[in-house]
């Protein structure tokens, strides 16, 4: 039997076909999942919409994670549709361009301000609203980086927030534990993505990353969506309040 069959799952970061977000939805679909796709702008679902038809999925929703109202109409929505969800998968990160470059003491409070709210606090507002849906053995996962726990060169205000979305994974942990409920963070290597794209000198740290980790080569974002298969499985069903790292082995290498 496919390891999510009959599960419900609804994916927040899909940006395009080169997103993990769309690796992880990818892996779904193939285990048997039901899923649902969000976008936060007209935008955005003009790329998300041909991809989700793909996958079979009916359930494409707007949603701006900075505004409360809208995740709320989301969830609704979802209520409506489904009963419950299963599997809520948050792959939403953003910065301004001008907070990735440079030195980190230059950041503008505007400029900290939307990263932490974007990248940190929505999975806490997410998580919110969806805990009325989900039931004992339903899973939340977002995604994470190594420059929330070291100094990456540009990083910057992201490595902030993604040091305050792995809190937040600990903290949610805590609070769902008792439902049934497990949150996790998949920590992935260096990926070209369309986020990527905006961090000065990414080649660089692809190249640095490809000479320096224990396997010698870089990550796929396939590799990053087994890895959330595991974690939104039963076969992680007493992990919880994990950053697991996928990355090639990078994070271990001190020197």
């Amino acid at each position: 039997m496919a390891l999510l069959a009959d599960k419900k799952a609804v994916i927040f970061g899909v940006a395009n076909d080169l997103s993990i977000a769309w690796s992880i939805a990818q892996a779904r679909h193939r285990e048997g999942a039901e899923l649902a796709f969000t976008y936060p702008a007209e935008s955005i679902e003009r790329r998300v919409r041909p991809l989700a038809e793909s996958l079979d999925a009916s359930v494409v929703l707007p949603c701006d994670v900075t505004r409360d109202e809208e995740i709320a109409a989301a969830f609704s929505e979802l209520r409506e549709r489904w009963g419950s969800v299963d599997i809520v998968i948050h792959a939403v990160a953003f910065a301004l361009r001008d907070e990735l470059k440079g030195r980190f003491i230059e950041t503008s409070r505007a400029g900290f301000q939307i990263a932490l709210d974007v990248s940190a606090y929505s999975l806490v507002a997410i998580a919110r609203h969806a805990e009325p849906l989900m039931r004992a053995g339903a899973s939340l996962l977002t995604l994470t980086y190594f420059g929330a726990e070291k100094v990456l060169p540009n990083y910057n205000a992201m490595g902030i927030a993604k040091a305050a979305l792995e809190a937040c994974v600990r903290y949610l942990a805590f609070d769902l534990g008792p439902q049934g409920i497990r949150v996790n963070a998949i920590s992935a290597g260096p990926l070209r993505t369309l986020s990527s794209a905006g961090i000065t000198g990414f080649k660089a740290m692809l190249h640095h990353h490809e000479e320096r980790s224990p396997l010698r080569r870089n990550i796929t974002t396939d590799e990053v969506a087994q890895t959330a298969l595991y974690l939104c499985s039963d076969m992680g069903s007493g992990v919880t309040g994990e950053i697991l790292h996928v990355d090639a082995g990078y994070n271990i290498v001190g020197m």
